[in-house]
């Protein structure tokens, strides 16, 4: 007779064969491989409180394969967060199961899965987190960060730097399950791999035992073990079968196909209803969770009511006896910022921008006790060490600083912060060179999608980089960033704000914004070079700048209407105002415009875009990049000088005369627009 762990690990290879076969699409394969250890893990180990899944103390289980959502749905119906519905409705319109899960934390899916890495690299940002908030608040937080990768998740690049990292900082909270298969997509691992994993993680610091991923004693030691480590992150190795339990009509195996990696069972050669018998279920019927699995589940639940219970009365009477601390501690999840005086930072009078987000990130060291800043290995030339300054990074068994050295690993770094949002109770910032986003869009994308507040510190913004040459020289990076802003998120919203302030004051308030957008990330790109402080017409900057909350504002302006309008973004607007000087002289009425971010400036009401750039004026923009980046706001009235092509490794003042970034340059150009 089979045991309830087995019982429950074949309804849930059921569910996801059914899964796939009724939407005509799916990977069936790998969820009736790695039910198994899911199913031991939540019906016996995950701790969360059922009737509060937001519970920032709870466990976390990250799924890194997004192809094997079904095994997820499937576990999570069996905990009752799903309907048999809802999972007859996968892959289809407006379902709550689509094809790979997306972030959904009241039904227990606590990351948007699918791009191979990201999932288990996320369970890394997670799990400092939780080290971050332990050191502040005490052991009775601890909690577990579980995930789940592949085999092709282990191949990708990004899994490197998450498991050199997490070998390093020595997250012995961190339990990661690797369902190995040995099958992948077209091909077999022995096709395109000969390492040995185990010694590759030992060799970064972790505990790696290898099982029988089919084996409940085997499964259930080992998380039990892992849970004891007190300075080693765990990989447990379990070798299983792809499409475990798949037959033919004639009832002979059907396991160990790559077909079934990608495709329902039927197309894969099997023979979907024969499998489902052989499993035990209903081949007519096969969305039904067996009665002996509700028990064991509902069983659990009652687990969990009593943990919840008693993790609710420990945080109660910690909060009596540290009243100020638990104070702090709502605050950290409440997403509110403390009282920050914006309009009283100091900033250096004609300073680069970078030098000006150093200032800012040495306020917010001191203010937002939350805060975590991570560089990948720049903080001295991206400016991040202005917070570093003020705390310590983090090191083995020490998370009571607030930096994160993540080494060199844009992609890996920026994935790591995802994890940290997704966590809650910190806000994740982290910098590098703006050319080298280009490594971390798909973090940026990713973070988009979920709506995450991370903060990107992005500096040496364009060919002012100078002597590196063209590899350091963002030209199209730009372009590429500022396109996230017109792409809506499932709520209709701008999906990323990006903001390159065009001088130092403008760089504290680009700051404000950022820490102030909860909603989405934010991108801020920020110069290498000095730029000259922009005019005051009120004699008041900050006040003046504050109007970036807007996108785009008029920093300088002529009676009347305008002759020319002159708009750039970042040190291209103090260019402009040097070359209005002899514009004004000539007799020529010109207005300048700061466009920070187009993004918001087209959100705006109508009225207020027309006020700022009114049809029928002409228009002369200018930037360091591609000029797409200006072209939908000057339009038909008028031009965009900007590069269409690579830098050159030369000093930048050389590189300014060269390219046409210059006041006569600007005065040239304006002259022949206007005739």
């Amino acid at each position: 007779m089979a045991s309830a762990a087995q019982k429950g690990a074949d309804n849930i290879r059921i569910l996801s064969a059914a899964m796939v076969e009724k939407a005509k699409s799916g990977h069936p394969g790998g969820a009736m491989g790695g039910a198994d250890f899911v199913n031991i893990l939540y019906s016996e180990f995950l701790n969360y409180d059922p009737a509060n899944m937001t519970n920032p103390f709870r466990d976390r289980f990250f799924l890194d394969p997004g192809h094997m959502s079904p095994m997820l749905y499937s576990v999570l119906a069996l905990s009752g967060f799903y309907s048999t519905d809802d999972l007859a409705q996968f892959r289809q319109w407006d379902s709550v199961t689509p094809g790979h899960p997306e972030v959904d934390v009241l039904r227990g899916v606590e990351n948007t899965s699918g791009p191979l890495g990201q999932g288990h690299t996320m369970a890394v940002g997670a799990a400092i987190t939780e080290r971050f908030l332990a050191a502040r608040f005490g052991e009775w937080t601890a909690h577990k960060t579980y995930a789940f990768i592949s085999d092709g998740g282990v191949q990708e690049e990004i899994s490197q730097g998450a498991g050199r990292i997490a070998g390093f900082l020595g997250l012995s909270n961190l339990i990661m399950y690797y369902d190995s298969n040995d099958i992948q997509l077209s091909t077999t691992t022995a096709e395109v791999t000969a390492e040995d994993v185990a010694k590759k993680y030992e060799a970064w610091g972790w505990s790696v035992v290898t099982i029988d991923g089919h084996d409940e004693a085997q499964i259930r030691k080992a998380i039990v073990d892992a849970q004891a480590e007190t300075e080693k992150p765990t990989l447990i190795i379990g070798k299983t079968i792809m499409g475990k339990g798949a037959v033919t009509a004639a009832g002979e195996s059907f396991e160990r196909k790559t077909s079934t990696h990608g495709q329902p069972l039927s197309a894969a050669g099997a023979d979907f209803k024969a499998t489902i018998n052989n499993l035990g279920g209903d081949g007519e019927n096969p969305f039904v969770i067996f009665p002996e699995v509700a028990d064991t589940y509902a069983k659990r639940k009652e687990e969990l009511k009593a943990w919840a219970t008693e993790q609710a009365a420990t945080q109660k009477e910690w909060a009596a006896a540290n009243p100020e601390l638990a104070a702090k501690l709502d605050q950290f999840f409440s997403g509110k910022l403390p009282e920050i005086d914006w309009a009283g930072i100091e900033q250096k009078a004609n300073s680069a921008t970078r030098g000006a987000s150093a200032t800012v990130l040495s306020v917010l060291a001191d203010k937002v006790e939350n805060m975590i800043v991570a560089s990948a290995d720049l903080a001295n030339s991206d400016k991040t060490d202005g917070f570093l300054k003020k705390t310590t990074a983090f090191t083995k068994g020490d998370f009571s600083g607030a930096f994160f050295q993540a080494g060199v690993c844009e992609l890996t770094m920026a994935v790591i912060m995802n994890g940290m949002a997704l966590h809650g109770g910190v806000i994740p910032a982290c910098g590098t060179f703006f050319v080298f986003s280009d490594y971390m869009k798909p973090a940026v994308r990713l973070a988009a999608l979920m709506q995450l507040p991370v903060k990107y510190i992005w500096t040496h913004d364009a060919f002012r980089v100078g002597e590196d040459g063209p590899t350091h020289q963002p030209v199209e990076q730009e372009a590429q960033i500022r396109l996230m802003e017109k792409l809506k998120n499932h709520h209709g919203e701008n999906s990323t704000l990006v903001l390159r302030p065009a001088d130092a004051v403008e760089a504290t308030v680009a700051w404000k914004m950022a820490l102030e957008n909860t909603k989405t990330p934010t991108a801020m790109i920020f110069s290498r070079q000095n730029i000259t402080d922009l005019p005051a017409a009120s004699g008041n900057r900050y006040e003046e700048a504050l109007q970036a909350a807007k996108g785009a504002y008029i920093v300088d302006d002529c009676e009347g209407t305008p002759d020319v309008i002159l708009l750039a973004s970042g040190s291209e607007v103090a260019t402009l105002v040097e070359g209005s000087v002899k514009l004004k002289a000539d007799g020529v009425k010109v207005r300048i415009v700061s466009v920070p971010s187009e993004g918001l400036f087209t959100s705006q009401p109508k009225e207020y875009r027309q006020s700022v750039l009114p049809a029928g004026v002409a228009k002369f923009g200018l930037t360091a990049g591609l000029p797409v980046t200006l072209e939908g706001l000057v339009g038909a009235d008028g031009i965009v000088a900007g590069l269409d092509h690579f830098g050159y490794s030369a000093p930048y003042t050389v590189l300014d005369e060269k390219f046409g970034f210059t006041a006569d340059a600007v005065y040239k150009n304006v002259k022949t627009l206007l005739g």
